[in-house]
């Protein structure tokens, strides 16, 4: 796991090769100092240190990383180039590396976000439910404008495929929940209720056309750092699943996990206290209010995050039944795939 890795910079982070690098691009002359791993997800590492008088911080792959982790890498920091100029709130890229002599995997540095992530506990000051009603709101703020980024001005022509985005989708992850049964013990589709059904009403009421943009492609209130002053987002972070495609899926995304009757709360998102966050109707208002695009169809954009978003989660169940993934985690993320998909039954039915 990355976080145990972080623990461990001391036995691959070789400061003055990394110091060396950092001059030759003209970031300064100085010494690594302060090193302090940062909490991020399981495919990662963030180290915070202080260099030349400035506090930056470095994203690199995990050390056992998957076989497209510097490729994604790579895509992250062009994504953070790309917005350099844009509205949407983000870490500024300072530099990047794709040479894995100097740090054995590329990576790339940023600037360090004032602020703090939601689901790792609220400031007394965001207790307060009118507060969290506007951290709410601002939640979208980002992704309407991430939706208004004209992905061609900003040199990402060849980032992804638009063409027929939505028509791949369902094959696609269809495949990825297939791909499951290398995992010999793993107890098959059939532990997640309604997949094949929710399959074929995608397909079935796939919206005709879209208008193709960027998404950030994994978006919720656990990837982005909100302001230490206010309820607006300071920055959305982990951009590893960034693409160009139909921007309305990042809605859908929140949508998908949003806590609501059905579902109080998911795997990706547990913030405590839950008392004045806005309800999943005033999200879609604030996203209408900002956007141009045609948002008649958003039901479909929620079922399929619930969709992707639950295979994806699968996944770690199907490699625990091998041993290959920790079996708690795998039984708690299981238990959240099933709920997405009841999620997206119950928009169907």
């Amino acid at each position: 796991m990355a976080t145990l890795e972080m623990a461990q910079w001391r036995d691959w982070l070789d400061r003055d090769r990394l110091a060396a690098w950092m001059e030759a691009q003209g970031l300064g002359t100085g010494t690594i100092a302060e090193v302090t791993p940062l909490a991020g997800g399981t495919q990662n590492i963030l180290l915070r240190f202080r260099y030349a008088d400035r506090m930056m911080v470095m994203r690199r792959p995990s050390l056992h990383p998957r076989p497209e982790a510097d490729k994604t890498m790579q895509r992250e920091a062009r994504m953070l180039a790309a917005l350099a100029d844009s509205d949407v709130p983000h870490p500024r890229l300072i530099a990047a590396c794709d040479d894995p002599s100097v740090l054995g995997a590329s990576f790339y540095l940023m600037a360090e976000v004032e602020g703090f992530n939601a689901t790792q506990g609220l400031p007394e000051t965001h207790h307060d439910p009118a507060v969290q009603h506007q951290m709410g709101l601002a939640l979208i703020d980002p992704i309407v404008a991430l939706g208004k980024v004209d992905y061609r001005a900003a040199g990402l022509i060849d980032f992804g495929k638009p063409d027929d985005f939505l028509a791949r989708q369902v094959a696609r992850w269809q495949r990825q929940l297939v791909s499951y049964a290398q995992f010999p013990d793993w107890q098959g589709p059939s532990g997640l209720p309604y997949v094949d059904r929710i399959g074929s009403w995608l397909e079935a009421h796939r919206p005709a056309r879209f208008a193709p943009g960027i998404l950030h492609g994994d978006y919720h209130m656990a990837n982005v750092m909100y302001a230490h002053d206010g309820p607006e987002v300071a920055a959305v972070i982990d951009w590893e699943l960034t693409t160009v495609g139909d921007p309305l899926l990042d809605l859908g995304w929140v949508l998908a996990t949003w806590p609501g009757p059905d579902m109080e709360t998911t795997t990706t998102l547990d913030v405590q206290p839950w008392v004045g966050f806005p309800k999943a109707p005033e999200l879609v208002e604030r996203y209408r209010a900002g956007s141009e695009r045609d948002l008649s169809a958003i039901d479909w954009y929620t079922v399929l995050a619930c969709y992707k978003l639950a295979i994806i989660l699968e996944g770690s169940n199907a490699r625990a039944s091998a041993g290959l993934a920790e079996q708690e985690t795998a039984a708690m993320l299981h238990k959240g795939a099933v709920g997405l998909l009841e999620r997206a039954r119950g928009i169907i039915a």
